[in-house]
Formats: structure tokens, sequence, C-alpha cells
């Protein structure tokens, strides 16, 4: 995935796919990649709740097997839910009928219309035969909290310094991002509420 913000040319690439949202609209998107997990997930969840803010969850299908009962809660509590694969292949590395089955498995468990490419990494032959059953979200922001070069404060301040209205944030609700992503979400959850901007969900 890449560092921060998305390079120019990929986007230019992509342009049908979802970057980001219009800054008018005074909203930030807060989304998680890799769940749900057990312990971090409900973590995020409580969070978010002390806060008053949705998110959305883009899920694993194994991880929704795994876990039905925190994938039931996340939806119950109002936010958005998408799909992020059955098994996080990545599309660059493999053919694009067995990167399609992978995506329809999990959503035979996840129900949603919404996909974003496990690691942002999809060719343009899948984006083809994807975007007509699937809106197909990317990001504005990569928080990289899943790095072991990166610090709390550094992940925090990653998020920080390029936040603005209609950025879509990548978090990861999983045990090798947590240290990072724990201390980053609060310091954006306050952040966002200082600023006097509102908490969006992708649907």
């Amino acid at each position: 995935m890449f560092n921060l913000s998305p390079p120019k040319f990929f986007t230019n690439l992509f342009p049908r796919l979802i970057w980001r949202y219009p800054e008018d609209e005074n909203k930030v998107y807060i989304t998680f990649d890799d769940g749900p997990t057990e312990v971090i997930t409900p973590w995020v969840l409580d969070t978010l709740k002390q806060h008053n803010a949705r998110a959305t969850f883009f899920c694993l299908g194994k991880k929704v097997e795994m876990h039905p009962d925190i994938f039931d809660r996340i939806k119950a509590e109002g936010h958005a839910v998408g799909n992020h694969g059955y098994s996080h292949i990545k599309g660059w590395e493999n053919g694009t009928g067995q990167y399609i089955q992978d995506v329809d498995l999990a959503n035979e468990l996840i129900g949603s219309t919404l996909f974003r490419p496990p690691y942002g990494r999809i060719k343009p032959n899948q984006v083809r035969l994807l975007k007509n059953r699937y809106k197909i979200v990317m990001w504005s922001i990569l928080s990289m909290d899943y790095s072991r070069w990166v610090t709390p404060k550094r992940c925090a301040n990653i998020v920080l310094n390029s936040l603005r209205p209609g950025a879509i944030i990548v978090f990861h609700d999983s045990k090798k991002a947590e240290s990072n992503m724990k201390f980053a979400l609060v310091k954006l959850l306050e952040e966002v509420k200082k600023r006097g901007l509102e908490f969006g969900v992708i649907d």
C-alpha cells in the first residue's frame, strides 16, 4: 500500500474509484481493514461509541466466519460494513478469475456493495469486472499503523497532518496494527471534534 496519500498517477489511472469525498460536506470517513478481530475490534467499537462516532469496516470473509458476533455488533451499532475479500489476496499477483471468486465468496458472508482491494492492489480488468456490482473505495490518508517502523506518535501525526474534510482514513483493526492504531485513533477522534468536523460512513 502507499504511504500517506496515494500518488497522483494512480488516482488518475483509476478515476472511477473513490479516493475521497467533497470537502464541502465537512465530514471525515474513518475506515478499518482486516477485521473483525477478537478484543481489538470490540475496543474500537467501544472507543467510537464514547466519541459518538461512526466508521466503515472493510471486513475479511474468513474473519467474519470466525467472529460473527463481532460482525453483527458492528452493524447493530450503526457502522457500515464493506468487503475486503475472503482471504486478503493481492490482485496484482493473482488471476482475475481467482480474485473475483475470492471477493464474491466474502460477500456471501458480508452482503455489501462496498469493496476495498487488499493492499490497494488491483488490476484494471479486475476493476472493470467489479465496478458494476461494487463501489470500490480506496483512501486519501493511509495511517501506516501496521508498520513496525512507525511509532504511535508518528502514526497519529501522519493522519492529523493530512486531515481535511472529505478525507477517507485507513486504520486496521488487527493485532499487527494494534498499538499504533489505538493511539492514533483517539487523537484523531479528539481532533475531528476540535475542528468541528462530522463523522461520515460510506454507504
